[in-house]
């Protein structure tokens, strides 16, 4: 686990990073980027612990406030919809609720920016026929104990 604090100094993001990127070797899991801000915190060991276990990192842009917009629109939501919800109880039941979430999210979730379409679905034709309007049968999936739910027509 990385921890947390409430006042990150230098010292402790480079120890944060160690640890993860220890967590990362030993799991077997090989990231290729780290993505992170231009926060003054951040010593230059951010850039040279990754580096070594072949990790670029990538630092966003000057006064682009938009570069982390969609990530935090992400974190919001998560926090939101699930986190929020449910008592998570150990580290693996943690990456199984947000490996559900990012399904849902990514395959279901209706999404205003892309007009009600999820980002990995298309959006549905339009019922059109009132016979089939008014004959719809709706079926609700229920996600994580029922914190998500999906809805679909049946066939």
């Amino acid at each position: 686990m990385l921890g947390t604090t409430a006042h990150p100094t230098p010292d402790w993001v480079a120890q944060a990073i160690r640890n993860l990127v220890t967590d990362l070797i030993d799991t077997g899991y090989r990231p290729r980027y780290l993505i992170r801000d231009r926060d003054g915190k951040f010593p230059a060991l951010m850039d040279e612990i990754p580096a070594e276990a072949s990790i670029k990192t990538v630092i966003t842009g000057i006064r682009i406030p938009r570069m982390n917009s969609i990530m935090e629109r992400w974190v919001q939501s998560c926090r939101r919809e699930l986190l929020d919800r449910c008592l998570i109880w150990n580290e693996n039941h943690l990456r199984h609720a947000l490996r559900e979430y990012e399904r849902f999210y990514n395959q279901h979730r209706a999404h205003q920016a892309l007009n009600q379409a999820a980002p990995l679905r298309t959006v549905p034709n339009p019922i059109t026929d009132p016979e089939r309007i008014t004959d719809l049968n709706v079926r609700r999936r229920d996600r994580l104990g029922g914190i998500l739910h999906e809805y679909s027509h049946a066939a």
